[in-house]
């Protein structure tokens, strides 16, 4: 398989090269771009961050967790390829020498390019923005001051000029990787393959090759399936396509479900949101995953496909076993889908962290009434079970009776039908059970105008 960017303002064709080397990797020993480090090369730390840009846009990605022919046809900069031609300074960097925002320097340049990325697309939501980038030194207020003192500068010419798109190349005839250009060729290449690995955003598939050191076998690459990134949005339903990164489902569901939105915004950090993708997410089947259990309490139907054989099932049913998934050889993840509803969805996010951890508990409740009277409930749970859960006993519970305190203690008891959680390194049984049961309190009172988030809190 051919592999054509342009890295730095320089055209790059490679050909030959391993389909799970990482850009991370390239760059240092292939190119000796040495400014994107490696620290914890797992997508947590941010040193590697690079700035990436099609025709979607510019996004901060981590180098560590993108395989070269995901790159293909994009444009990529470096933090040795953000200052002009002539060595002047981008206004990120000129910031941080001013402000020094730079100590030990080691996390700098993985700074410097999500910084930049900001500044591009004129984001400055600095402390959403910068989340996935880690530091031990500065206590971050002076790289907040030096991204704040670039919001209202031009972006310089030089980077304007490189987010010119140009045509990905074409595939190879037979290649290995597979690098389908639509749904439709996807379909065909993995009912002919079913036993390769399908790489989406790679968040996670990426962490078998560099940390559990795995041979991959056949790849198939999804990111040239512009068709999977589809965001339809009609009165009667909200369809995602697999490939939908979750910033872009984050812009498309806050505003029709803010509690949702604004559980997403804490879900991993910005560079891994830009690569990690819906589809991915459900097929990965994680019980600790954020997303189903919000897309279970909207009443989420997951469009599955192989070959020419469509076919739909309520996402719930999706999950049969702590690692396994009711999908077929050669079938894929299309799309996920779920009708527009009153707003009434709350999800909740418990863990250490408050930005990019994983959830200890993570509640997603829907609860409709009529007069006073519960007459439709959805609820489910991530990390409460082997794998994202409706708490269905829950449910019962609520159904048909009054939308009042005395109804919620007394519903608090299904939760021991529903759920045998585990205690490890993140939180106790005990735990979980007890902040289930407190979360449904807290959407009881959330729903009855009552302040419940701390960051609403004030003096």
């Amino acid at each position: 398989m051919e592999i054509t960017f342009h890295l730095n303002g320089e055209e790059v064709t490679l050909s030959g090269v391993s389909p799970t080397a990482t850009l991370l990797d390239w760059l240092r020993d292939d190119r000796f771009l040495t400014g994107t480090k490696e620290g914890c090369n797992e997508g947590d730390c941010g040193a590697c961050s690079v700035m990436v840009t099609d025709d979607r846009g510019s996004k901060a990605l981590n180098a560590c967790l993108l395989f070269l022919p995901q790159l293909n046809g994009k444009v990529i900069h470096t933090v040795e390829g953000v200052s002009g031609p002539d060595g002047t300074l981008h206004p990120v960097q000129q910031a941080m020498i001013t402000h020094h925002g730079s100590q030990c320097g080691f996390c700098t340049p993985g700074f410097v390019m999500s910084m930049v990325t900001a500044h591009t697309n004129g984001a400055t939501d600095h402390d959403v923005q910068m989340a996935g980038n880690l530091c031990r030194c500065t206590g971050y207020a002076p790289i907040i001051r030096a991204a704040e003192a670039v919001e209202e500068q031009p972006v310089p010419v030089w980077i304007t000029k490189e987010t010119v798109v140009r045509e990905p190349a074409p595939a190879a005839q037979n290649p290995t990787p597979f690098a389908p250009r639509s749904s439709d060729e996807l379909a065909a290449v993995y009912a002919q393959n079913p036993d390769a690995v399908l790489v989406a955003g790679a968040t996670d598939v990426a962490l078998w090759v560099t940390k559990g050191l795995r041979d991959l076998g056949d790849v198939i690459f999804l990111e040239g399936c512009a068709d999977l990134k589809q965001i339809d949005i009609t009165d009667n339903e909200v369809r995602l396509g697999a490939m939908v990164d979750m910033n872009a489902m984050r812009d498309a569901i806050a505003p029709l479900h803010p509690s949702y939105g604004e559980m997403i915004r804490r879900y991993a950090s910005q560079q891994v949101r830009a690569a990690a993708t819906v589809g991915g997410n459900i097929a990965n089947g994680s019980p600790i995953g954020d997303n189903p259990p919000a897309l279970i309490a909207l009443g989420a139907t997951l469009h599955l496909r192989k070959g020419d054989t469509r076919r739909s099932l309520p996402l719930e049913d999706f999950f049969v076993d702590y690692g396994k998934q009711d999908r077929q050889p050669g079938e894929f993840v299309e799309a996920v889908s779920f009708a527009r509803q009153p707003d009434t969805l709350r999800v909740y996010k418990l863990s250490k962290r408050f930005d990019q951890d994983i959830s200890a508990v993570l509640g997603a409740f829907n609860v409709t009434t009529v007069d006073g009277i519960v007459t439709e409930a959805r609820i489910a749970f991530g990390g409460m079970a082997a794998t994202p859960k409706r708490a269905s006993h829950l449910e019962a519970a609520l159904m048909g009776q009054p939308w009042t305190p005395d109804t919620i203690t007394a519903a608090g008891a299904a939760f021991d039908k529903d759920f045998t959680p585990m205690s490890d390194m993140r939180a106790s049984a005990l735990y979980r059970l007890e902040s289930a049961r407190n979360l449904l309190a807290r959407y009881y009172a959330e729903l009855n105008g009552e302040t419940v988030s701390v960051l609403e809190v004030a003096l």
